[in-house]
């Protein structure tokens, strides 16, 4: 649903994905604002926003680490140096209404190409915070668990990352975006922020650091976000057997022409964004006008850190008729699947096959 009308003139909507307005992207994304402005950052939560007393929250830091400590927002603010990244945000559920073509994903949302956004985010250092406690053998893991209590699995939200990104110079404890307090949708006052990785693992409204010896046991870490290929006959829509997700993969989005959309016969620009892997830019980007027989290579427009989306745009000489536009991308090390058959999995995440985009030229 939709929360102004959309429509294919350029018009701006904001897609909402559930009746409480918790999941929610602007579409299209537009390549008019390399950091996306706050009112058009994607939401994605699984429970309502937790109310939250800035002169009572604490964060708690524990588990296996020397001296288990509470922090007030204030010491938080004062023990440890100021910090930033630029870094996007993807869902994992991004772009997974193309599997539907495939048959259905009942419970799972039905996100297109929106759940992602670009932010300067400010806060300190989680590897300064886990030096500060100091962490002690077996740790490997971190748990980073929120206050946002998710009824039906009764427990908050939560995950973790390992230790060894934990301690990577990018992973930050963000306490603004975009210059300013975080937004309550985005986490105030505290909120995980791992580039790189899914959003899942960003977690919000932050009040618990664990430092443990194995991956979290938490839902959304040891039952959800995990890539499973093959469902299970007795519990199709379980994926406890299959991988954690981490890294984001390689992605390319086209922006502009929307699906569906009539464009004048001749030149015709082509806008959109891509994202590599683990942490490596994207370094080439092509575009076919015929689905994929046909590649020209595209200019990559712009682009900043190893962490964030770059836009790129080409220009295709369409003759009248109907066109099945497609995009793909390089990193130097991924690839990117042709097909949605090549990326399906049980909960629909993760999706990177080429992106298709149906126009006709008149």
């Amino acid at each position: 649903m939709h929360d102004q009308p959309h429509s294919q003139t350029g018009t701006v909507a904001r897609l909402v994905h559930d009746p409480d307005g918790l999941n929610s992207g602007v579409w299209p994304v537009g390549t008019d604002h390399f950091i996306t402005p706050i009112d058009r950052f994607f939401t994605r939560s699984h429970a309502a926003i937790p109310p939250i007393d800035l002169d009572s929250w604490h964060l708690e830091v524990g588990g296996l680490v020397e001296r288990p400590t509470s922090f007030s927002f204030e010491e938080l603010s004062y023990a440890f140096p100021q910090r930033h990244v630029t870094a996007t945000l993807v869902c994992a559920g991004l772009r997974r209404d193309e599997f539907l073509s495939l048959g259905p994903m009942p419970g799972e949302l039905p996100w297109g190409p929106e759940p992602v956004s670009t932010g300067r985010w400010t806060g300190i250092a989680l590897r300064d915070v886990l030096r500060a406690v100091g962490v002690i053998a077996p740790a490997a893991h971190v748990e980073l668990i929120g206050l946002d209590q998710v009824e039906r699995h009764g427990q908050p939200f939560g995950g973790s990352i390992d230790l060894v990104k934990a301690m990577s110079h990018e992973v930050i404890l963000a306490t603004e975006l975009n210059g300013v307090p975080l937004p309550s949708a985005h986490g105030f006052p505290l909120r995980a922020i791992v580039p790189g990785w899914i959003g899942a693992r960003s977690v919000k409204w932050l009040g618990r650091i664990n430092l443990i010896e194995k991956p979290s046991v938490n839902h959304f870490q040891s039952r959800a976000y995990r890539i499973q290929r093959k469902a299970s006959p007795s519990a199709p829509q379980d994926v406890s057997a299959g991988t954690a997700m981490s890294e984001v993969p390689l992605n390319a989005v086209i922006l502009e022409p929307e699906p569906g959309q009539i464009v004048s016969a001749g030149e015709v620009q082509i806008r959109g964004w891509a994202i590599g892997s683990g942490g490596r830019p994207p370094i080439a980007v092509e575009l076919s006008p015929n689905g994929g027989k046909d590649w020209i290579a595209a200019r990559i427009s712009m682009q900043e850190g190893p962490w964030t989306w770059v836009f790129w745009e080409a220009v295709l000489e369409l003759s009248a008729g109907t066109h099945t536009l497609a995009v793909r991308a390089r990193d130097g090390t991924a690839t990117q699947p042709a097909t949605v058959i090549q990326t399906w999995n049980v909960k629909g995440y993760g999706n990177n096959a080429w992106h298709r985009v149906p126009v006709r030229a008149e």
